[in-house]
């Protein structure tokens, strides 16, 4: 068996894991990256970069085909058509270059990086399997950075006409009929994105709203455009299977009546798990929070020199998240010193419309013992969401009472995604109230609601 060594080994090359492959060797550290499938992991490959791409076309589609009605934009176009395979991969095209980037970056510091699949053998070795045979690492440090896995559904597993949404990112052809299970961002970001193609969509979800991971006031919206759009909604319902014919989703009512909705295809967008079992992990006996590596505020893990960052570590499952995380072990590797205590860490669901939380919502101030005070300010007294026709949706703060300090935004509209940064940088700096009232925001743009919000909490908005 051929062997090497390394001072931090990597296990997995997603954007957590390249991330502190290139801090580390940019600090000097000799670096080595183990990755089985595509440089990018789940993000660039199969989720958050594809999918964006994928939500676009459609909607490009969707408003190509409004325009073959009666626009009040005085457009008019012939009734449009859609290449399915040639939009998956124009997707697929630009995977190839972000993929592409990251092995350059790679290359550029000097990581070594080798295609195989890891299996731990102790906190200090792992062997890996590649088609020349047989590999064996030795390291000082060892950061594990594998991501997850969807979550399946023991009545109904993947396969056949039950797809997650690996699947449904590079259809060959568009279902007629599609069921989703799971009203989450995941199932309805791609759920709406089939929609717009002109699939029928019905959202199968157990608890009584969408998005119920978020409070009501922002999924609002949401549930209105779902409902314009004419996805079905099945909400409080439980799935029992698929029918005896395998063409139906069989579901059930918190009146206990079931029904069947015809499906060529079902996507499965429950969640997902941290992947931390067939590569040797459990061999460490590492401290576990739930299904989760327990780690602390440094990513480390309870075995000395043992990091693990990303999904792996648990909720949230996010990306930037991710890389956040994997810069910083680097750094500590290298002898600087860090913590991961973030003020604050966005989430964004693009959906139609699109939704953002950064920091604290009213209801979290409040359990927290914070007194706090809110406003909002609505995208229908925006003259750039006017002009965009897209005047749904809504900016709020979240900020103390007493010394005006801003905890919390959040905000639901087309294109408030591009506010994260904003909301991010006012919470990590401590801006007030009257620091955000107080700047100067460029007109017209969506972002002087965040202006407006912010002057509305000081009791003085001008244009509300």
């Amino acid at each position: 068996m051929n062997t090497q060594t390394t001072t931090l080994l990597i296990i997995g090359g997603g954007p957590g894991g390249y991330v502190a492959a290139i801090r580390a060797a940019q600090l000097g550290i000799a670096t080595t990256l183990v990755e089985g499938a595509e440089l990018g992991g789940t993000c660039l490959n199969i989720g958050c970069i594809p999918s964006k791409a994928m939500i676009h076309a459609a909607d490009e589609f969707a408003k190509a085909r409004d325009y073959a009605g009666d626009s009040p934009l005085g457009i008019r176009v012939q009734a449009p058509q859609i290449e399915i395979g040639k939009t998956v991969l124009w997707k697929d095209g630009i995977v190839g270059k972000l993929t592409g980037g990251v092995g350059a970056l790679l290359k550029k510091n000097k990581v070594t990086v080798i295609k195989g699949w890891a299996t731990i053998v102790d906190g200090k070795t792992v062997e890996v399997a590649q088609k020349e045979g047989a590999l064996r690492i030795s390291c000082q440090h060892l950061l594990m950075a594998p991501g997850s896995l969807p979550v399946g559904l023991p009545n109904m597993p993947f396969g056949g006409r039950v797809i997650s949404s690996t699947e449904a990112l590079s259809p060959a052809t568009l279902p007629k009929r599609l069921v989703v299970v799971g009203a989450g961002y995941i199932g309805l970001e791609l759920g709406t994105a089939y929609r717009k193609l002109g699939v029928d969509v019905s959202v199968v979800e157990s608890v009584d709203r969408v998005l119920p991971a978020y409070d009501t006031e922002l999924t609002k919206p949401v549930a209105a455009s779902l409902k314009r759009l004419g996805i079905n909604l099945h909400l409080g319902c439980t799935v029992q299977g698929l029918n005896a014919k395998g063409d139906a989703v069989r579901i059930r009512n918190t009146q206990g009546e079931e029904s069947e909705l015809p499906a060529d295809q079902v996507l499965v967008a429950v969640g997902r798990r941290p992947r931390t079992e067939g590569w040797g992990m459990e061999s460490l006996m590492l401290d576990m929070a739930g299904r989760s590596v327990k780690i602390d505020d440094q990513c480390r893990t309870s075995m000395r020199d043992v990091w693990a960052i990303g999904d792996v570590a648990g909720e949230p499952m996010l990306a930037h998240r991710a890389m956040a995380q994997g810069e910083m072990v680097a750094e500590i590797i290298a002898g600087k010193r860090r913590h991961f205590q973030p003020a604050a860490m966005p989430a964004v669901c693009f959906t139609d419309p699109e939704v953002v939380v950064v920091g604290k919502s009213p209801d979290e101030a409040q359990q927290a013992g914070l007194d706090c005070i809110n406003a909002s300010f609505p995208f229908a007294a925006n003259g750039r969401a006017m002009t965009i026709e897209s005047t749904d949706g809504f900016v709020r703060v979240v900020a103390r009472r007493d010394n005006h300090l801003i905890v919390g935004w959040q905000a639901v509209g087309a294109g408030v995604s591009e506010l994260s940064t904003a909301f991010s940088h006012s919470i990590e700096m401590g801006a007030t109230l009257e620091d955000v009232g107080g700047t100067i925001h460029a007109h017209p743009t969506l972002g002087e609601a965040v202006q407006e919000a912010a002057l509305r909490a000081l009791g003085h908005a001008l244009h509300i």
